[in-house]
């Protein structure tokens, strides 16, 4: 099969990365992963409308309901931190801001991860 980059191309070694396909297919996984487990909270969301708080901590304190809500928080977290790491890449031309964006776009995901996560295990173990 023939190269079909330009010459300049070639002597940069510029080309595909390798990673773009990685990221649209976790991408697709994780969207996959999103449709039940957020059917599931909506319906988990509807069905305690109107509950009073102990009956809605005792439900999220079963141990199905807190894995399906960390399963969520997961793929929600990754999910979120693929899409926005596709945006900078595609729309911060400048190197040094688009490499404090990804450092500050994956730090955030952590970030968010980590308290959802702290969250429901605290309902979880009930304290």
């Amino acid at each position: 099969m023939s190269d079909m980059r330009t010459p300049l191309s070639r002597v940069r070694g510029l080309g595909s990365a390798k990673t773009g396909t990685e990221h649209f297919w976790a991408q697709r996984a994780t969207a996959f992963a999103l449709v039940p487990l957020a059917i599931f909270l909506i319906a988990s969301v509807v069905a305690l409308a109107g509950s009073d708080y102990e009956t809605v901590r005792h439900y999220a304190g079963n141990p199905l309901v807190a894995i399906a809500l960390l399963a969520l928080i997961g793929a929600g977290v990754y999910h979120m931190r693929i899409g926005m790491q596709v945006v900078i890449e595609d729309y911060v031309t400048t190197e040094g801001p688009k490499v404090l964006s990804l450092l500050a776009n994956s730090f955030f995901a952590v970030l968010v991860g980590l308290a959802c996560v702290y969250a429901v295990l605290k309902i979880g173990f009930g304290a």
